[in-house]
């Protein structure tokens, strides 16, 4: 009984920690979104979206903190903690940018540290033997949704049918619940990880404005080119699985 009791006051808290740990990544947020403000002026609506960002990001990575029950947070996670807090930063950036031209510049390095942050975060995990499904899902979630505000905020210049980049994964998961063959497991591959990082990238440049209009609509049409080549390389895949392993009815 005394060492149950020992194991709950353990497993307490570590979890009290981890979860401190996702508040502070929702604190710096909103001290990001705050120091915006205060340099550039952000209005409400960016103001609006950021908040909800920080919020909602931070109720979402808990509740699936509460449910793994992790017995840390991990030196990897604090990494893609630290490039949430700059994607709700260029989130807050693009909705302000409606209401008139946005700080490209400040726009643009926010991004790129993001993404450079987006080969950090995986190395780190590896060095310290703190690989988990739940940092693997975290990773993609930010790197998917980072890539969906930069295609609108692209779209806003090039036109709608950017937004196919950003919105191509989240209409792979929605097919993924009607056809649930699509959820297994894909083999490792360089070709995706390759055209994964590359979407950030070629969006980033086309969002600088440092090219002319056709140049930035040829590098968005080369990445969203690379991008459907990917998924649908990846379905044919899953696809032509044996059906014991692949395809339910």
């Amino acid at each position: 009984m005394a060492l149950n009791n020992t194991y709950d006051a353990y497993d307490v808290c570590a979890a009290r920690s981890v979860q401190q740990e996702t508040a502070v990544g929702a604190g710096a947020m909103l001290l990001l979104l705050a120091l915006l403000g205060t340099a550039i002026g952000l209005g409400a609506a960016g103001w609006l979206t950021g908040v909800v960002f920080a919020f909602a990001s931070w109720a979402v990575l808990s509740r699936a903190l509460h449910r793994s029950r992790p017995p840390s947070f991990g030196p990897a996670n604090r990494v893609t903690l630290g490039r949430t807090a700059l994607v709700g930063g260029v989130t807050a950036l693009v909705a302000d940018s409606f209401r008139g031209a946005p700080p490209v510049p400040l726009l643009v390095g926010l991004t790129a540290v993001a993404l450079v942050l987006d080969g950090v975060d995986g190395r780190v995990a590896r060095r310290t033997g703190t690989c988990t499904p739940l940092g693997a899902r975290f990773d993609m979630e930010v790197d998917a949704f980072l890539i969906l505000v930069l295609s609108v905020y692209v779209a806003m210049d090039l036109g709608p049918w950017v937004l196919l980049i950003g919105a191509m994964r989240y209409v792979f998961v929605a097919a993924a619940r009607v056809w649930p063959w699509l959820t297994a497991p894909l083999p490792p591959s360089t070709a995706r990880k390759t055209v994964a990082a590359l979407q950030g990238a070629l969006l980033l440049l086309a969002g600088a404005g440092l090219l002319p209009r056709g140049v930035n609509a040829g590098v968005v049409a080369v990445a969203l080119g690379l991008l459907v080549w990917s998924f649908g390389r990846d379905v044919r895949w899953l696809w032509r699985r044996p059906p014991a392993v692949g395809r339910s009815s």
